[in-house]
């Protein structure tokens, strides 16, 4: 069944969200209360081992007034799997997604969303850091990475690992299945394959403020030659790409 044209689809990818999900939500809800957009909020849980699909439902239940809905996988996907399900789902003329730990805050989905509608293939918010000590490491590894994909990909892209992003939804859907990875290089791929269709990428700056109170995923060596591996991988299929085919 067809349902109803939206400005916005919101995908929030929840794993092991328990400690934060109600107070992110009723955030980002005041956010997007505040705009004039008709929006739909689509959870997508990738196996939560808390109480994350529990709280979802509640979190449903409690805003009857809010288009929602839910997704419960029954395997982990990853990432790009968790976000593309929502993807396919959504009925909004622009569909996104953020880090539901909103350390780039909701503030900053109304000014993504009008750079779509204005033109835009893809928005998304280049993480803004001020100088902490304790964050030094994540400067020093996102502009060393910038670096690479620019290096080795040939792309002049600025935090492709950013989980903030928003999409024109029709150009988006095609892209979803030719890309490969559904992990955390999703990211990067579908940003990579975007800049070589020519799509038109805007960059809006985002603050990016560190919860200490939520335990990182991150484990710095493996992490690094995963993501190696595959901007490696990236850097062949360029090359396949621009080779004159044979007749």
């Amino acid at each position: 069944m067809s349902r109803e044209p939206l400005d916005v689809s919101l995908i929030l990818a929840c794993y092991n969200e328990e400690p934060i999900i109600e107070r992110s939500v009723e955030q980002i809800l005041e956010v997007l209360d505040n705009t004039r957009f008709g929006y739909e909020i689509i959870f997508v849980d990738d196996c939560s081992l808390d109480r994350t699909r529990e709280l979802i439902e509640k979190i449903i239940a409690s805003n009857s007034r809010v288009a929602m809905m839910r997704i419960f996988h029954d395997k982990n996907t990853g990432r790009g799997g968790t976000v593309s399900d929502g993807f396919r789902a959504a009925a909004g003329e622009v569909v996104g997604y953020i880090d539901i730990d909103l350390e780039v805050h909701a503030r900053y989905i109304p000014s993504c969303v009008l750079a779509v509608k204005n033109g835009a293939d893809i928005s998304t918010c280049e993480r803004v850091y001020t100088f902490q000590p304790r964050l030094a490491h994540r400067w020093v590894m996102s502009k060393m990475y910038s670096g690479l994909v620019k290096y080795l990909l040939g792309a002049d892209l600025t935090d492709t690992e950013s989980g903030f992003k928003f999409f024109n939804r029709q150009r988006l859907l095609p892209l979803l299945d030719e890309v490969e990875d559904q992990h955390w290089f999703w990211d990067t791929e579908i940003m990579l394959r975007s800049f070589l269709k020519g799509y038109k990428i805007q960059t809006i700056p985002g603050l990016f403020i560190k919860r200490y109170d939520k335990k990182s995923s991150v484990q710095l060596l493996p992490d690094t030659l995963y993501y190696l591996k595959k901007l490696w991988h990236c850097r062949k299929l360029i090359q396949d790409q621009r080779k004159p085919s044979s007749r």
